[in-house]
């Protein structure tokens, strides 16, 4: 099942094409890939057998997927521009976390998006301090410090997530791929740099912001944020906890999303 394109840039992304229909390609955030994220794959499993395209990927440094280079935003978009001509040149994009972010950005940039389905974006507001986060993420990385790098970028989540994180053998995979965060900082930081009304206020396609019935209190917050801020959007609750879908329940949410 598993396949691989080469993008404009010359880039390898490697994904897994179920069904057939309407498309959705779904964006993991900071880590995930299909190796490590069986969600997404029974998510996008169930969606296909009800009549729907899916693509699930591998981002840019991550599982299958090979870049030459640092898979910054640019080129993370060049991905999603390939896997939408995959398809037939129109899709809806499932962003997951920092991953909605990056299909905020792919929409905002005049990728051939037909709908966004945003489970759980991250963001603050102007005043996030996401630029100088990012900054300092990129920083560490160039110097070549991966371990402080990763804990840099985890250090706003809960604490219990980096405690986590840091069994091994997780913790020596996450530091190794953690340039592949590159993307997720960039993107975290653009959709703090201008009011969000002045960044995605001119989408016109269908928004869903999704939410799981247990969840932070920013994740409302930022949902109902870009609520405000576009035309049309809309905020559900679906049945998830602690930022993970329940893919049965996605899965369903899907289907109606696309539905014509």
């Amino acid at each position: 099942m598993s396949s691989v394109l080469t993008t404009s840039l010359g880039d390898r992304v490697a994904f897994d094409r179920r069904g057939g229909g309407p498309a959705m390609i779904f964006i993991a955030g900071a880590g995930p890939y299909r190796e490590v994220d069986p969600w997404t794959t029974e998510t996008a499993e169930l969606a296909s057998q009800a009549g729907v395209t899916t693509i699930v990927y591998d981002r840019l440094g991550r599982g299958e997927s090979a870049t030459t280079t640092v898979p910054d935003l640019d080129r993370e978009l060049e991905a999603i521009r390939a896997l939408i001509d995959e398809v037939g040149g129109r899709a809806a994009l499932c962003g997951h976390s920092s991953g909605c972010t990056i299909a905020l950005a792919a929409a905002a940039r005049g990728l051939p998006v037909t709908g966004l389905l945003l489970w759980e974006a991250p963001i603050g507001g102007q005043s996030g301090g996401a630029g100088r986060w990012a900054d300092e993420v990129l920083r560490r990385i160039d110097e070549g410090d991966l371990e402080g790098a990763l804990v840099h970028y985890m250090k706003d989540m809960p604490p219990e997530w980096l405690e986590d994180a840091r069994r091994p053998p997780a913790w020596e995979s996450m530091v190794a791929g953690v340039v592949s965060y590159v993307a997720d900082a960039q993107s975290l930081a653009w959709i703090e740099s201008d009011a969000l009304e002045n960044l995605v206020g001119g989408l016109r396609m269908p928004v869903e912001c999704v939410t799981g019935t247990t969840t932070f209190p920013m994740m409302i917050d930022a949902a109902n944020a870009i609520v405000r801020a576009v035309p049309g959007a809309t905020h559900r609750s679906v049945e998830g906890s602690n930022h993970v879908w329940d893919p049965a329940a996605m899965a369903e949410e899907i289907v109606r999303f696309l539905a014509p």
